[in-house]
């Protein structure tokens, strides 16, 4: 027979109350939610590598599963973040204009004269305009906006356009003065100085003629500032015609 062991209340009650005083030590935990910035480092993989396959393979060959295959995330951890293909299209157009843009600190109007301030604004504008990926989103929607329109609608929801030709309406409002030069005369004019400013240097870096140096693209600047202001200046110079 095994001996029986005495018992010891009061001993028994000291060991209970010791382990209840240690320290307990978590587990680390399993799953759940990543933190808000292992989110935002996924979202970025994501839109890094979507906009890579957009520019090089096209809207149309670029799968959600190519996506998801390079980022390294199933097809469930992608659609808890976007809806669709469309959506992460149009979230790849918001990064790339975002990374053209000039940067928070950048003044976009600066200068002594109103010809200073229009050149400074071209240069910034075409400097978007001809960078890198800037190019490669316009072939991108030229090429297969016939097939797929909602590429057209991403890029013009983001604003930029409307923004610069707003900023233009402005600086013509605030410093030409002329009974003929109405608000929806300035948006117009804006519009036109846009095309004016990019149109040429923009076909020739696509590839219609000989790319424009940096020295030829400044000249182009001046001259279409020049032609643009006495185009203004004239209009708000001549006297309104009479109706008959």
């Amino acid at each position: 027979m095994l001996p029986t062991l005495p018992t010891d209340p009061a001993g028994t009650a000291t060991v209970v109350a010791e382990d209840r005083r240690r320290p307990r030590t978590r587990r680390p935990s399993r799953g759940g939610r990543p933190s808000r910035a292992a989110a935002l480092q996924l979202r970025d993989r994501i839109l890094e590598v979507a906009t890579a396959l957009f520019l090089s393979e096209g809207y149309g060959s670029t799968s959600i599963e190519a996506v998801a295959r390079r980022a390294g995330i199933s097809k469930r951890t992608f659609y808890h973040r976007f809806e669709d293909k469309a959506a992460l299209f149009a979230a790849v157009v918001h990064r790339i204009i975002e990374q053209i843009r000039p940067a928070p600190g950048v003044a976009l109007i600066e200068g002594k004269t109103l010809y200073e301030v229009l050149c400074r604004l071209a240069g910034l504008i075409l400097r978007a305009a001809l960078s890198p990926q800037a190019i490669a989103l316009h072939r991108l929607v030229t090429t297969e906006s016939a097939r797929f329109p909602n590429l057209v609608r991403a890029v013009d929801q983001e604003g930029w356009a409307q923004e610069a030709t707003a900023l233009i309406s402005g600086l013509l409002e605030r410093e030409l003065r002329g009974p003929r030069l109405t608000a929806e005369l300035r948006t117009f004019a804006a519009e036109q100085f846009l095309h004016m400013v990019v149109g040429l240097p923009l076909r020739r870096t696509m590839g219609l003629g000989v790319p424009m140096t940096s020295e030829e693209l400044e000249v182009w600047v001046a001259n279409a500032v020049r032609l643009f202001l006495d185009g203004c200046r004239g209009l708000c110079s001549a006297a309104p015609r009479r109706a008959r």
